[in-house]
């Protein structure tokens, strides 16, 4: 066999390998048969690609003796399944404030989650590399894997990255949240923006093709996806929120910088404007340097005055950015995502009140993301399955256990 046949062969035994993982991801247990009418390969080819993946780690025959799968002649079929052991895939939301991480198996299904707060600006690129390490670890240990275990890893931070994974050079905060996972973290490792992997997150529990997904708690950035595909830029930084300084309205909007999302806009105008505020206010109530958001929308849920008045602010940002995107890509629908989501729908509320009814186009909904504060390490999660099931054999299972 010369040099060029034996490279098909093995090409074509990669591409029929990748088809028989793929079909095993979707079933529990299959036999020959079925896994024929999936992938239109023959017997023959069906049986030695899966003896070869048994081999390799990925596959194992299942042999209970049970009478499901019986061949036409009377003979037991041959049944195989997943070998649950072979792996699993870890996501990582390396946030600002926070680092929270998902263990899942390679189905999707999550096995083990661990949340814990951090002040990066202390721990700086080492101490948020190491955090995130023993996070893992720890996730990991908690359903008996460790780091041999994981085939890959997707970290999603607040940033622009580009398709290497790095993002731009000019800024010190960036550089400070893309601390460097990928050459530390055990394994193969996806660099990814945040806010993208919020969008990956909705678009994998509603598909749309045409959406813009505001991740808008402490900073802001949007995941964008259009005509069905995922918008980057040469350097990343589609859905940074630049515009906004042209958008804004300094007397409308005191203290307002950018990258601030509507957690941090609450409550910086908050803490601004309860000094000045001439009537009665319960936010009065609270010492002003302890203000948060939630203050602020409690206070509004309760009627206060000065509270809803924020509201209203925030909510007329809203309704520009939503009309920007609408016109600029045509977006279809807007959602808000991260922890602010579970309280931001009195926000909404307002911005739809404010949307232009004679634009002559479609106006886009506006919605909250049902994830909370888990939107980005729930991407995180489907943008490793999606990698794992574009190219399985790209990956090697676990085979012994030390």
């Amino acid at each position: 066999m010369d040099g060029t046949t034996a490279s098909s062969t093995q090409l074509l035994r990669q591409i029929n390998s990748g088809a028989l993982l793929r079909f095993a991801l979707q079933e529990q247990v299959f036999t020959a048969g079925e896994a024929m009418g999936a992938t239109g390969l023959t017997r023959a080819t069906v049986l030695g690609v899966c003896d070869g993946l048994v081999d390799a780690g990925w596959l194992e025959e299942v042999t209970d003796g049970g009478e499901a799968g019986r061949a036409p002649k009377g003979r037991p079929a041959r049944r195989y399944q997943l070998r649950e052991a072979a792996g699993v895939v870890v996501g990582l939301d390396a946030g600002e404030g926070h680092l929270t991480t998902i263990v899942a198996d390679l189905r999707g299904r999550e096995l083990a989650k661990r949340r814990q707060s951090i002040d990066s600006h202390a721990l700086g690129r080492a101490g948020r590399v190491a955090g995130a390490q023993e996070l893992i670890h720890q996730a990991l240990a908690d359903v008996g894997c460790d780091s041999g275990d994981v085939l890959l890893t997707v970290v999603g931070v607040p940033a622009p990255v580009d398709a290497d994974g790095r993002s731009p050079g000019a800024g010190e905060f960036w550089q400070l949240m893309n601390s460097g996972f990928d050459q530390h973290l055990e394994g193969a490792v996806t660099i990814e923006n945040d806010a993208n992997l919020a969008a990956i997150a909705e678009q994998a529990q509603e598909p749309s093709a045409n959406v813009a997904t505001l991740l808008s708690g402490e900073r802001f950035g949007a995941g964008l996806i259009v005509d069905g595909r995922l918008l980057r830029g040469r350097r990343g930084g589609a859905g940074e929120m630049r515009f906004l300084d042209i958008l804004s309205d300094s007397k409308l909007e005191p203290e307002e910088g950018t990258s601030d999302g509507f957690g941090a806009l609450a409550r910086k105008w908050a803490r601004t404007l309860v000094r000045s505020y001439e009537g009665d206010t319960s936010l009065r109530r609270i010492p002003e340097e302890d203000i948060n958001a939630e203050d602020v929308f409690q206070a509004a849920r309760e009627g206060d005055a000065l509270a809803r008045d924020i509201i209203a602010r925030l909510g007329t940002r809203l309704a520009r950015i939503a009309v920007v995107l609408s016109s600029l890509l045509d977006i279809e629908r807007v959602v808000i995502a991260g922890g602010i989501s579970r309280a931001i729908e009195p926000v909404l509320e307002h911005a739809r009140t404010l949307l232009p009814a004679n634009s002559g186009l479609p106006l886009p909904d506006l919605v909250a993301s049902t994830f909370g504060a888990e939107a980005v390490v729930h991407g995180a999660i489907e943008s490793a399955l999606t990698q794992f099931r574009r190219d399985p054999t790209a990956f090697l299972p676990r085979t012994t256990r030390p």
